[in-house]
Formats: structure tokens, sequence, C-alpha cells
């Protein structure tokens, strides 16, 4: 498999990066005390993407919106970052979901980046960044009919349809990292070359805490338009 960055998304973000783990022997079923102490204490660290009084002019929210602008979107849809950072905004939390998605969650939280994970033995053929043509079938959790993406909609997708909508707002249950998952890609994200040293901290933070606590042997790349 590989991952692919198509030409019409270097023209929408040409100086996106685009960070990737790949992990494998990865274990999604142990948990621990200390998971659960990272993804509360990441609460905490979050608080420093939250200096304005008005949610929507944090600078994280704002360049993400901004981004959202470029392409077309379903209504509503939001960064994966921004709806992680309106839930500590509110007082609400980000709760426990499965081992790695708390671990990436954290991560998240505390880089004030998009970050999102995908069962590989789920693939169909290689990974791809582009624009929708509107016929990519997408299920996401929760539902039981397919959503397609809008035509001209900013994707992930492979050869069975759409992976994640709207660039990472929302992923399709067909890829989503299970108990099962043995395998996985982990994707974080910046539309700009305005936090590319934030990116690689977070790679290297994510690949150690996927070893420690996952038990993953990994590898790591940042993806750019060169």
């Amino acid at each position: 498999m590989k991952v692919i960055i198509e030409p019409d998304f270097w023209q929408l973000f040409p100086t996106a990066h685009i960070g990737l783990i790949h992990a494998k022997q990865v274990d999604n079923q142990q948990t621990s005390t200390e998971i659960q102490t990272l993804l509360e204490e990441a609460h905490e660290k979050a608080q420093k993407h939250l200096t304005q009084a008005e949610f929507s002019q944090n600078e994280v929210v704002a360049r993400w919106r901004k981004a959202y602008q470029q392409f077309k979107t379903k209504k509503g849809a939001r960064s994966s970052i921004e709806a992680l950072l309106k839930r500590v905004n509110q007082g609400k939390g980000v709760g426990s979901i499965s081992p790695l998605v708390d671990i990436y969650n954290a991560i998240s939280l505390e880089y004030g980046l998009p970050c999102g994970g995908e069962d590989i033995s789920c693939f169909k053929g290689d990974m791809r960044l582009t624009l929708a043509d509107g016929t990519e079938e997408f299920i996401t959790y929760g539902s039981n009919q397919s959503e397609p993406p809008y035509p001209g909609e900013l994707i992930y997708k492979d050869e069975a349809g759409a992976i994640c909508r709207c660039w990472n707002w929302r992923e399709s249950v067909r890829t989503m990292l299970t108990a099962n998952t043995t395998e996985a890609i982990f994707v974080i994200e910046t539309p700009d070359d305005q936090s590319i040293a934030q990116l690689e901290a977070a790679l290297r933070d994510l690949a150690a805490r996927l070893e420690k606590y996952a038990g993953a042997s990994t590898r790591f790349a940042i993806l750019n338009q060169d």
C-alpha cells in the first residue's frame, strides 16, 4: 500500500505538510491508567490553544476554518482538532474510546494538530488524499447508509470508497481502528508551513507512545509538495 497525495490537493494547499506513522504489531486491547492519565493531562495542555475569549478567534481554530473554506464541505463540518478543542472549551472533555484513539487524541490536544488513525488491513489499494468525484461510498460510525462526499470535497480514499470526509472531519466505519487492529496508519496534518516544528515533535511523541503503550513497531515520514 502507498500513500499518495494528488496534485489537486497541492493546488489548494501548496505549503501543507502531512505526517504519517506506519505502526505494526499494535495492541488496541490493553488499557492502562497511564494512557488515561495522558489524556487527562492533555486537557490541561490544550488550554494553551484556547487563549481567546471568542472560540473562533483562537489561532488553531481560525487556521483550520480558513483551510475548510478552500474546498467543498458538508454544512457544519469542522476539523477534528476544532471538535476536540470545542469539548475542552465547553468543559465537556474528550472521553476514552480505545487505547490507540486515546493516545492520538492526547497528542492532538497537546499539539493543536488534527490526528487520526486507520486500520490498514481494511484498505483496498492505495490511500489517496484528493478531491472527491462524489461517487465514493462512505458509511460513518452510527450510520447504516452511505453518505458519499460532495464532488470537490477533500477526502482520503482508497479503491473501495472514502476513508475520511472533509479532510479530517469524520472517518469511515470500514477502516476505523478496532480491538482487532494489528497494523495501522496514523496521520497528523498542518495546512501550511507554520507548524512544522510542532508536527515533527508530535510525530516523534506519538510514535514513542505507540511503542511504549501499544507495543508497536513504528516508522514515520512527513510528506510535502517537494
